[in-house]
């Protein structure tokens, strides 16, 4: 008899969504092992239907999780719908709750009242606080890759999914886009930042923990592109404000925020209050002579889902493996939950994040 996890598949609500936590190889692996999975029906998911059931995965339909067993953990990406609001499962996705974001007390609270919990994926940690699934490399790689495309003036809008192939060709083919600064450069999303700025010819200044302790605001402001991968845990001096913006002999024009961490008191940016969109991926935040635009995608891996999401579920699938057990991962995510709500009940709203990370990208970036 096998200990592995029952897992349930969730399709994604948001319409841009079309990444996989878990791709249909990985799924025939784990079912191999002795793993039931049940994968919802979706229109949009990359990945056709037909592979996970050739995989041996069971079917259902989309927005079935919420009459799926109790002991299946519901596994997914990016938020949950409004209904219902008592979640009686254990969840498994990036729910963004620990901060004070806005939603998170609520979604805490459907938690609470439904007797489930967060499982969530950012949180999913080695010994040393080092996340064991990320795609931070992917969404460097795409905010870097959409601000080169802005600046050249060839931005097509709205965004689509595509493959990196066409991306790095539309890299590749153009010509110009200005110095870029990269801060975070050390960590996934950094590299991937700087990763797609070289495909395109040019060469990142790269910022880390060392430049952004003494932070060189003028020198921050002479760059044409700011790429933004950094997510702190608690509150620091900003590196952009909204008085840089209006700064005598800026030169900074495109500002690509990786991290989207609005609405949260660890923003490094608080320059917006709201992210973009794919059908408006960019927005003016300056105008004038010396224009200024932000592109804050919160989703960026979403633009090549196939790619992304085979890298990340080769890192997840094999904790999937330890899921509903007491492995030191799980046990850590669901401590950290734990701990939120104790803090959300005691009326600590807003305290530290219980759980710290480095400040240099390495870990964390939103997905």
């Amino acid at each position: 008899m096998s200990d592995l996890p029952r897992l349930w598949l969730r399709h994604e609500s948001r319409p841009t969504e079309r990444r996989a936590p878990l791709v249909p190889s990985d799924a025939a692996r784990l079912v191999s092992q002795g793993a039931e999975i049940t994968v919802e029906e979706s229109p949009q998911r990359v990945f056709p239907l037909a592979d996970y059931v050739s995989a041996g995965c069971a079917t259902a339909p989309a927005g079935s999780w919420t009459d799926a067993p109790r002991d299946h953990h519901v596994l997914g990406l990016k938020e949950l719908p409004p209904q219902p609001g008592p979640l009686q499962h254990r969840h498994v996705y990036f729910g963004h709750a620990y901060k004070g974001q806005p939603g998170a007390r609520e979604l805490l609270g459907r938690f609470t009242a439904g007797g489930g919990a967060l499982l969530d994926l950012e949180y999913l940690t080695d010994d040393h606080g080092r996340r064991l699934a990320a795609f931070g490399y992917w969404a460097g790689y795409l905010g870097a890759a959409l601000a080169v495309l802005h600046r050249r003036g060839v931005l097509t809008t709205p965004l689509r999914s595509l493959h990196r192939e066409e991306l790095d060709t539309l890299l590749r083919d153009g010509e110009g886009g200005g110095t870029a600064l990269v801060v975070g450069a050390l960590g996934r999303s950094g590299r991937g930042a700087c990763d797609a700025l070289e495909t395109a010819g040019l060469t990142p200044v790269r910022w880390d923990l060392a430049e952004t302790r003494d932070l060189d605001r003028d020198a921050l402001l002479d760059h044409d592109i700011l790429v933004n991968t950094v997510l702190v845990t608690h509150p620091v001096r900003p590196f952009l404000t909204p008085a840089d913006l209006d700064a005598p002999g800026r030169r900074l024009s495109t500002v690509v925020d990786v991290t989207c961490d609005v609405g949260s008191d660890c923003n490094v940016l608080p320059v917006y209050d709201t992210v973009t969109s794919w059908t408006h991926p960019v927005r003016r935040l300056r105008g004038g002579d010396r224009p200024l635009d932000l592109i804050a995608l919160d989703n960026l891996p979403s633009l090549l889902p196939a790619e992304a999401s085979r890298s990340f579920s080769a890192e997840l699938s094999p904790q999937l493996a330890g899921l509903g057990t007491d492995t030191p991962p799980w046990s850590r995510a669901l401590r950290v939950f734990d701990e939120a709500v104790a803090r959300e009940t005691a009326g600590a709203q807003g305290a530290a994040e219980p759980d710290p990370a480095r400040a240099d990208g390495e870990e964390n970036i939103r997905v």
